[in-house]
């Protein structure tokens, strides 16, 4: 492959555990070493309805998902598949954004080639993890969530931005470091190392976001806390929920008045 657009698609395409992160992690070092060029005269992208993925874990409603405690060795291993499932789809979240949506400033390109490139390792942390209670992928059913929000934005880099990054996985940030405190009550250090180190990089993922949001909001003049919350209402009514780690999104991006505005609207 000569080109990212191309890189992009080929990781999107991926389907299988293993050959999705090791070629995104592939892919994200040729690019850095700059091997595969931005194409400016590529044709427009062609849908993406579903990436590539394995035959398990099998998808349900998250409703349909069943609650498990910590407290056990098999409900700690069902946490740790939740959390690589979303991995595995940040994956291909960070590469939709690279293949679906051109002519962009090269940095936007390099930021999410790199996002990629973070969810790929934070994968497979996870997956030696879960390993460890001898699991693996694929083993406990998941949904869909992550990549139907990436088809409702599909359309629009303004609403994927906001949507996907300030949202889906801005909720991430507010979660994780109870989860971490959690698993240290249990001694399980390993798993809590590792989630430690996916909250430190998902406040650059989150930044990332924040700072393309404005991007395309200032390209199209229009104000930025307004949209935000207009595309709350539309796509992602009911999402947002207390308590906001309030320091993280701070770094991540949002702004005191615009966290202050969105506390008051969470529920």
């Amino acid at each position: 492959m000569k080109d990212l657009i191309s890189a992009a698609r080929a990781c999107l395409d991926a389907a299988t555990p293993d050959d999705k992160p090791a070629l995104t992690l592939a892919m994200a070092a040729a690019f850095a070493r700059g091997e595969l060029a931005i194409a400016e005269d590529a044709p427009p992208p062609v849908p993406v309805r579903m990436p590539g993925r394995p035959d398990r874990p099998r998808l349900v409603h998250p409703r349909d998902l069943p609650r498990r405690g910590f407290g056990t060795d098999e409900g700690r291993a069902a946490f740790i598949h939740a959390v690589a499932h979303i991995e595995f789809n940040a994956m291909d979240l960070a590469w939709d954004a690279v293949y679906r949506f051109r002519g962009m400033p090269p940095a936007f390109y390099a930021d999410w080639v790199s996002v990629a490139n973070d969810e790929a390792r934070h994968f497979n942390l996870l997956r030696a993890r879960l390993r460890d209670f001898g699991r693996d992928y694929g083993d406990f059913d998941a949904h869909n969530g992550l990549w139907e929000m990436a088809e409702k934005t599909a359309h629009d880099g303004l609403a994927r931005m906001a949507l996907v990054p300030r949202v889906l996985e801005a909720r991430g940030l507010d979660v994780t470091p109870g989860m971490i405190v959690k698993l240290r009550s249990l001694g399980d250090e390993a798993t809590a190392g590792i989630l430690e180190v996916i909250l430190r990089e998902e406040v650059g993922h989150v930044a990332a976001g924040s700072r393309w949001y404005r991007w395309y909001c200032e390209r199209a003049g229009v104000e930025p806390r307004a949209r935000f919350r207009e595309l709350l209402r539309v796509y992602a009514s009911g999402v947002l929920h207390k308590p906001f780690n309030t320091e993280a999104r701070l770094q991540a991006g949002f702004d005191p008045e615009e966290l202050e505005s969105l506390l008051a609207e969470a529920g």
